[in-house]
């Protein structure tokens, strides 16, 4: 009987210890737990997604003409699968305009308007709210900032606010 052994240099020299994946774990549960409990406020107040505000807050801290749809999904917080159906949305919504790109023929500039920055300041008190029930009030000051120093190690951050427009 054979035995073959395969060696594949992108596994890590050791396996993930107990800790780790009990890291991981939390990691993912908290993760979903708390984004779920702020789309739910979001909801419950009337508001879109929090997809929505996301490329809105993020289209909203740009100077100038807009952002070229790649550039943007790369500032974006949460993961969007679709970007380009979410920008049908929020256009037919009224909230962002495309526009061709100057430098690039079969490129888009998407740019928010006046009423996506109004979106933007309005969603902002609620998920403002949701983020200090849902975290704030159940971690101090001392372990929100331990958390953040360490999910930061993670990413390789240094610093990310998400403050409303």
């Amino acid at each position: 009987m054979q035995v073959h052994i395969y060696m594949c240099s992108a596994m890590p020299e050791r396996l993930p210890s107990d800790a780790v994946i009990r890291a991981w774990t939390c990691l993912i549960r908290a993760q979903q737990a708390v984004l779920s409990a702020v789309e739910a406020d979001l909801k419950e107040a009337g508001f879109p997604p929090l997809g929505w505000y996301d490329v809105l807050l993020e289209l909203s801290r740009v100077e100038g003409e807009g952002l070229r749809p790649f550039v943007l999904e790369e500032k974006l917080l949460l993961a969007q699968y679709n970007l380009s159906r979410l920008l049908d949305r929020l256009e037919t919504a009224g909230y962002v305009e495309r526009r061709a790109c100057a430098e690039d023929g079969r490129g888009q500039i998407v740019a928010i308007t006046a009423a996506g920055r109004a979106l933007v300041k309005r969603m902002w008190p609620t998920y403002r709210a949701s983020i200090a029930r849902n975290v704030g009030a159940k971690l101090s000051e001392d372990e929100a900032t331990r958390v953040a120093t360490l999910l930061d190690k993670l990413t390789g951050a240094k610093e990310y606010v998400i403050r409303g427009a």
